[in-house]
């Protein structure tokens, strides 16, 4: 089936996704690398992204939850998947029956998961998380020693086998915080209860770095390392820089209409905007249910006719407009929101820093009407 042309696209190059990874990669030479892939690659589309990054030397993928490890099984692919957030109802039957990796931080959990795999007549690979001080998921020291004895218990019936221990950084995008040592210390004590208690052994895998500590902390990459949003070409530390990270997605839109306007023109709702001269108006459609925020009204930036323009006015549901001045513009014309910066086009990281927010909000937000393109 043939579709028109779109309004607005966004391109994903997976070549470099594939280049990104091998930067990742030197910076943690020996350890394993796990590619994180949830909430749809970040925005850049799961299953091409995932292709892209066990094309480019992933051997591990990571997601949210067992849905998306399921799509991606669907879709054909093999490699090892861990899936780390397990709310009552999610199917971890159907998880433990397609070889999907499950993390359990707490005693229930490890039971649901080794009553399901029970049911399955299969045995569940598990990683055990601990809370090493970011008072999210798995287990505090406290609760450490019985999730451990739980799961050895669920090990001796069969049902369970203990593949990873892990735990994630609350603070390794803040160079220098102190939790970072506090929870690296944290972390290698439960390590070391877990190998007394013998569910650590050289076969399990212990993983805690996220993008940031990847690229700022050696001592943070045990057996593997988790990069997520680095993957995709954003800096997880911008105040270090980029790191020769390249930007993957591309958001476009054409110019669906232009029209002329006298000097003191209210333009879209509320008329937070009004021209101050005679003026040529482009109107770009694309908006917040595109993931275009309300907040980008009057001060993000986009490059229209190879100059860059602030949004001018409100933006609106579907669409929103540019102050052009007297330079030529055609219906038609692209629009680049943002880019690698190659053109002088804005980046994700500019478009964070005008909304005051991270790239991971700007690109997991392009909303499902804006079709990905991959090249």
């Amino acid at each position: 089936m043939s579709f028109p042309m779109t309004p607005a696209e966004a391109r994903v190059d997976l070549s470099a996704i594939r280049e990104n990874l091998a930067l990742l990669g030197s910076h943690a030479p020996g350890a394993e690398m796990m590619a994180v892939v949830k909430a749809d690659a970040y925005g850049h589309g799961l299953v091409p992204a995932a292709r892209g990054c066990l094309s480019g030397g992933a051997g591990r993928l990571g997601t949210a939850y067992v849905r998306e490890a399921l799509q991606l099984r669907a879709a054909g692919i093999t490699a090892p998947i861990l899936s780390w957030i397990l709310p009552p109802g999610e199917p971890l039957q159907q998880a433990v029956e397609h070889d999907i990796e499950l993390s359990a931080g707490s005693v229930a959990v490890v039971d649901a998961i080794a009553d399901a795999a029970a049911l399955a007549g299969r045995t569940a690979r598990v990683h055990l998380k601990a809370d090493t001080g970011m008072s999210r998921g798995g287990a505090t020291p406290d609760e450490w020693p019985d999730l451990l004895d739980r799961a050895l218990r669920r090990r001796a019936e069969g049902t369970v086998e203990i593949v990873g221990l892990w735990s994630h950084f609350a603070c390794a995008d803040i160079p220098g915080d102190p939790s970072i040592v506090a929870q690296l210390m944290a972390f290698d004590e439960a390590l070391a209860v877990a190998e007394k208690a013998g569910a650590g052994g050289s076969h399990v895998i212990r993983h805690i770095a996220n993008s940031a500590a990847t690229l700022t902390l050696p001592q943070a990459r045990y057996d593997m390392v988790r990069p997520g949003i680095a993957t995709f070409g954003l800096s997880p530390v911008p105040e270090l820089g980029d790191f020769g990270l390249r930007p993957v997605m591309t958001l476009v839109a054409r110019v669906a209409l232009v029209k002329r306007v006298p000097a003191g023109s209210g333009v879209s709702y509320g008329h937070l905007y009004v021209t101050d001269r005679e003026t040529t108006l482009g109107l770009v459609p694309l908006g917040y249910a595109d993931g275009i925020s309300r907040r980008a009204t009057n001060l993000a930036e986009v490059l229209a006719g190879d100059r860059r323009r602030r949004i001018a006015g409100r933006v609106c549901m579907d669409q929103f407009m540019i102050d052009v001045g007297d330079d030529r513009l055609t219906e038609g014309d692209e629009v680049i929101l943002f880019g690698d910066g190659s053109r002088g086009e804005p980046t994700a990281q500019e478009w964070a820093d005008s909304l005051g927010t991270i790239t991971h909000e700007i690109v997991t937000g392009i909303g499902s009407r804006v079709p990905r393109v991959y090249r």
